[in-house]
């Protein structure tokens, strides 16, 4: 039953990141600057509080009462994981919602496996599985081996795309504008690896989580592990996300002079300040959801991977709503198709392997 609650969790965090990108749309005469900071804004510093405040009795305490270093380094691993989300824009713009989040998550969610039992192996702490343990075990290997399937999943996403590209080529020059492979490549691979360090910010995080859990178990004994005590832990995170994301919105509202996106009457300010903020607020359910996931399956490979592949399967079937993949060849679209498949099945081989 507890892993079951976890799946349905993890499933409802990973539709809200999946759908996130949609009231964005709505948005209309404001440069992707000014709709992203003020989403963001949501995202990283008014809704993450807001949660923690109704969830989670005296949060204030326990981050002021953190160690030092357990701050920063959540901090810091906030900041890289911000520089993969501003690019995860670029890589949906370039790609398409179905092709640029599958190749983002599908390298978040091997880089985001994988990262923490690396960490753990140069740094050994008591609980925790180092990629050497993982290579000892059947279990580890399992693991592995899913982590394997999902790379090559990605793998086969990109042929794909060389061949979606190459169909647009000719024929259909009206269809997707802006896909570019090469550009959408390199910028889904970067925003991929540099995402996934939101998972090392959650176990960098930890002790701040733990804090909660136990506060929470002594006053409900024997009812399991608390749902929300990764609320806490996400408020750090989400200030380096912020600096990071708030710096780079600035710069280019200075550099494209779309500071008066914010005042100017000629814009309908007011919805797209609303569809920005629903937007900002889906994107941070996300975490929501995967926090209360991890406190039934833990923040092992299996919940973090578990999580990506519900985003990618809900990006793509937006993507399939925005027709995406209309008039390409049969031979493009049952490439996708086998991509999408492998990364599904990286989830079934990650979660067998956590199990035993």
């Amino acid at each position: 039953m507890e892993s079951l609650l976890g799946i349905i969790f993890h499933s409802i965090g990973g539709f809200s990141s999946g759908s996130f990108y949609m009231p964005f749309k709505k948005v209309k005469d404001w440069a992707w600057e000014s709709y992203w900071l003020v989403g963001g804004f949501f995202s990283w510093l008014i809704v993450p509080p807001i949660a923690a405040y109704l969830t989670i009795p005296n949060f204030t305490d326990i981050i002021a009462n953190a160690a030092p270093n357990i701050k920063m380094l959540a901090y810091t691993m906030g900041l890289i994981w911000g520089i993969g989300g501003l690019t995860y824009g670029l890589g949906v713009r370039y790609l398409g919602m179905s092709l640029g989040n599958s190749i983002t998550l599908g390298f978040c969610s091997a880089f985001g496996a994988l990262i923490p039992p690396i960490y753990y192996n140069f740094s050994p702490t008591e609980g925790k599985e180092s990629i050497s343990d993982m290579f000892a075990n059947t279990g580890g290997q399992m693991v592995l081996f899913g982590v394997l399937v999902c790379i090559i999943g990605i793998a086969i996403l990109g042929k794909a795309g060389m061949l979606k590209e190459k169909d647009f080529a000719t024929g259909h020059e009206d269809k997707d504008k802006d896909f570019s492979l090469v550009k959408g490549l390199i910028i889904a691979i970067v925003s991929g690896i540099l995402s996934s360090f939101f998972n090392f910010g959650i176990e960098a995080g930890k002790p701040m989580a733990d804090v909660a859990n136990e506060a929470w178990k002594a006053v409900n004994p024997n009812q399991g592990e608390f749902l929300f005590q990764n609320n806490v832990t996400y408020i750090v995170i989400l200030w380096g996300g912020l600096t990071t994301n708030f710096l780079w919105c600035i710069y280019l509202n200075f550099k494209n002079k779309t500071f008066s996106n914010y005042t100017d009457t000629k814009t309908p300010i007011s919805k797209n300040v609303i569809f920005s903020a629903i937007a900002g607020t889906m994107w941070f359910l996300q975490f929501f959801f995967y926090g209360m996931g991890e406190s039934k399956l833990g923040n092992g490979a299996s919940s973090w991977i578990l999580h990506m592949s519900t985003i990618i399967l809900t990006a793509n079937f937006w993507g399939f709503y925005l027709k995406e993949w209309k008039g390409v060849a049969k031979v493009t679209f049952n490439t996708f198709l086998l991509g999408i498949g492998l990364i599904m099945l990286s989830i079934v081989i990650v979660g067998i392997g956590n199990s035993l």
